[in-house]
This record gives C-alpha cells, structure tokens and sequence, in this order.
C-alpha cells in the first residue's frame, strides 16, 4: 500500500478546494457562525477542518471509502488484519471489544489492573469478570501486569471463560508477556484482548518492547493521543484472526460510538500513521536516546531516583519495559508525589502526568526536544532543592496486596444499578459497595461496584484524599459517605 497516502487529510484538502457549502451539521458553518472570542483562542483552521464526514468529507454513501481507505492503510502499517478508527477514546474502545467477545452474564478473565473504562464496560454489559491479580512490588507499592501463569490458573478454574483481558503497558511504563499470555488464551481456543491504550508507539521501532499484534493478540486497542500525534480522544482498534468476528466487532463499536465523529480526530490518526511509517524509526530512537540521557541527569539530583528496567523486570515483576514514561520515585526525597507534582505546576508550569503517594511521572514521547527536557531538569533541581517545603509527607496507608483484594460478592452492574444507599465511611466496612471510586490518574479503581469494603482500602482512600489524591468518580467527593448496595438486594 502507499503510506504516503493520507485519505483523510486528502479529502479534507479537496472539500476545501471544492468549495462545498454546507446546509448540514456542524452549524457553525466552518466558522462562519463561530463566536469570535472563541475563534480567537482556538483558531479559525479549527473550524474550517470541522466538517461533517459523511455527507461532508465523504458523500453520503461514503462512495469515496476515505475512512475505510485510512484503516486499511493503519492496518497495513501495524500488520493487522482490520484496523477500526475511533473518535470516543480507547475508554469506549476497550468496551466494544469486551462486547465482541462476552456477552451478559458471560465470565472473561481481566486484569484486576485494569482501567476505570474496562469496569464501565462490565456495568454496561453484565459480563461476569474473573479478576486476575497483577504482580506486585512490595518494596515499592506498584502493580506490573498479571503473568501468563496467573491467567492458566484462572482458565484452570473457570474454563467457561469467553476470552481474557490484560493491559500492557501500564501507565507507569510495565509490560506484560503478551506473547504466553496469547499461547494460554490460544491453547483454548479463546481470544486475548489486550487493552494497550499507552503503546501506540509500540510497532515503530524495534528498540521498543514487543506490542499486542506481534505478540498474537487478537483485538488490542490503542490510544492515538497518549504517545502518539492524534487528537485527544483518538482511538483505533487493531484485529487479527478468526477468533472474533469483524463484523460483531463493527457492530459492538457502532452500538457504543457516536453517529457524529469528528473529522478532526479522523485526520490526527491518518496523518499519524503516515507520520510514523515515514519516520517512526527515526523519531522513536531519538525520543529513546533522549529518555536515557534525561533518565540520567534526573537520577544524580540527589533525592530522585528514576524506576528503570532493573527496578520493574525480573521474576515477580513485568516482563519488559518501555522508558519514555519517565516514572520518579520521591521517597529519597521525603516529600510526596502529590505536593511534588502541584509545586512543578505552580512554580515551573511543569504538569507531570501522574502523581501518587510516592511517585510522579514525567511522560517523553517524540515531540520532546533540548527545550523541554531542560525545563523539566530545571524544575527538578529546584524541586529538590525547596523540598524542605513540601514536607512533613502526609501519611498514606497503602494496603498490603492481601488488603487491597476484595470479594467480589456480585455482578459489577447488579451492584451499580441496585437499590443503593449512602452511608459513612466509618461504617461502611463489609457493605457491598455500589460505586466506583478511582484514584486518577492512572484511573485504575481501588473500589469496584460488586466489592466487599474492607477498612484497609476505605483507609487508603481517606488518607490518600487527605494527602491530594483525585478521587473524581465518588458520588461523594469528600469522602464522608460512600455508597453501598441496600443489604439484600443486588444478587445475581
């Protein structure tokens, strides 16, 4: 195929050449109708690439296939055999694959890592999860993706198992065996999606760890916007395969997606497939180059230590590891990732991506150059420096693992659509909860719908809500009550 093709963006040139007036949706008319003000911060070029995409970019028939040409050429690039574009984010991406492979009251297999999205999904489907235990650092309080034996057990003990689910990389950077994973799935005859939203980079340059596709995965999902060049809320879909029908997986995506895409988000993807198939070597191995030497300087700022490969791959641990999520560990530095994170933003306009009780992450991709990275070194030595302000470390009560599991006492969705009841936290231990409630970022929920609370993770939300952890998805935002399954209801 030609990757120097960009269906997308080629059609968008031609409706502009062209000259098409619209008597459709958007109604601002490609800005004409634009408030001024806001036309002013955004951009004109904003408005004028906003038009409709079927009906607009492509006639109404899609008679011209530009999106199913900029798939087929995704696709190709990534050696999938379908590839499907998304303008809802991977949050609804990972829900339509769910769907494609189990059903209501059908049991898959999941990573008990998984994001906020994957447990939507559960609520929305009625599918029955087999929660799978992720390996955990007990030294320095962080999950790596489950292991393959982790999910032979699982199949082991529920082999009516439609499929499993695991995410790889996580946000911190740890991969999963992909590979023996899919031989466990395989052996079974049974699909392995892979929620992959953070490793979009993945097949362009062989110095990263292996991805999803390559690995034999059957569906993997994949953020454009997170390390690559998309637009916020870019998604794509990757399939290969006969374990999963293409045309259940279209039909589950069409079922969540919206029926108003965004020509925009389209365009980000196209150009960044042909981006990355020109260049992605070379962009990648710079960005990798830069990660090492910026994951040098920042471990000899006395108090910083930079979580590598050595601290995240091993027997226990994840098994490979990608460094441009630049993940620091503060505790040398006795401060919390927290405080650290909102003092890099109110002194240096340095937004770090992920902050947690001990950690922060400062995510490179590609675009990086000299400039960035020295800002953000500058603002690391004077963190250092000004810690002495940022203590004494609020005291968060991280759970052992044994601690933060919990009984999964019904179905997810029974629980979140049950007759519910809000009731204080102090009360609130051995109640079913009926909510979830998510420390974000990353968004991996501490509190499923369907969980017996106990007291070691209702004190760890407390204390960590104390501390400056985000807590966005809790009915109550305070944290004084939470919210439970009115006792004798909600079995499934």
């Amino acid at each position: 195929m030609d990757h120097t093709e960009a269906p997308v963006l080629e059609a968008l040139a031609r409706y502009h050449e062209r000259g098409y007036l619209p008597f459709t949706p958007p109604g601002h008319k490609q800005g004409r109708g634009a408030d001024p003000e806001v036309a002013k911060i955004l951009g004109d070029e904003v408005f004028r690439a906003d038009v409709l995409a079927f009906g607009g970019l492509d006639d109404r028939l899609q008679s011209g296939h530009v999106l199913e040409r900029a798939e087929a050429l995704m696709a190709d690039a990534v050696h999938a055999d379908h590839t499907f574009f998304s303008t809802c984010g991977s949050s609804l991406s990972v829900k339509a694959a769910m769907l494609a492979v189990a059903g209501p009251h059908e049991t898959l297999l999941v990573g008990r890592d998984a994001h906020k999205s994957v447990v939507s999904g559960l609520i929305l489907s009625g599918v029955r999860p087999v929660w799978v235990e992720p390996e955990w650092d007990r030294d320095r309080h962080i999950a790596h993706p489950p292991s393959a034996a982790s999910f032979e057990r699982a199949f082991a003990e529920h082999p009516e198992a439609k499929g499993a689910l695991v995410t790889s990389p996580t946000p911190y950077g740890a991969c999963a065996d992909l590979a023996r994973i899919a031989e466990v799935c395989h052996r079974r005859g049974r699909p392995l999606i892979v929620d992959e939203a953070w490793g979009a980079h993945l097949p362009f340059c062989p110095e990263l760890p292996s991805w999803a596709m390559d690995a034999g995965a059957d569906v993997c999902v994949t953020s454009i916007h997170k390390m690559g060049s998309g637009l916020e809320q870019g998604s794509v879909f990757h399939l290969q395969g006969d374990l999963i029908d293409p045309a259940v997986l279209t039909s589950r995506a069409d079922l969540l997606g919206t029926t108003s895409p965004s020509v925009l988000l389209y365009a980000g993807m196209d150009g960044w497939r042909r981006q990355m198939v020109s260049h992605g070597e070379a962009l990648l191995g710079a960005a990798l180059r830069r990660a090492h030497a910026v994951r040098e300087e920042i471990g000899a700022i006395d108090g910083l230590h930079v979580d590598g490969r050595a601290d995240y791959v091993g027997p226990g641990l994840a098994a490979d590891f990608d460094p441009l999520p630049v993940v620091i560990d503060l505790t040398g530095l006795g401060v919390s990732g927290y405080r650290a994170a909102d003092w890099l933003r109110e002194h240096h306009d340095v937004n770090a991506h992920l902050a947690d009780h001990r950690r922060i992450s400062t995510q490179l991709t590609h675009a990086d150059d000299d400039t960035t990275t020295g800002a953000l070194l500058a603002a690391l030595r004077e963190l250092a420096a000004h810690a002495d302000e940022l203590r004494p470390v609020p005291e968060v009560a991280v759970p052992s693992p044994g601690e933060l599991r919990m009984e999964q006492s019904c179905l997810p969705r029974d629980a979140y659509f049950g007759s519910v009841a809000d009731v204080p936290l102090a009360g609130a231990a051995g109640r079913v909860a009926a909510e979830m409630i998510t420390p974000y970022p990353p968004g991996i929920p501490a509190v499923l719908p369907g969980e017996v609370l106990k007291q070691p993770v209702l004190d760890y939300l407390r204390t960590g809500l104390e501390a400056g952890m985000n807590l966005p998805d809790a009915a109550d935002p305070t944290l004084r009550t939470i919210r439970v399954l009115v006792e004798g209801t909600g079995a499934d």
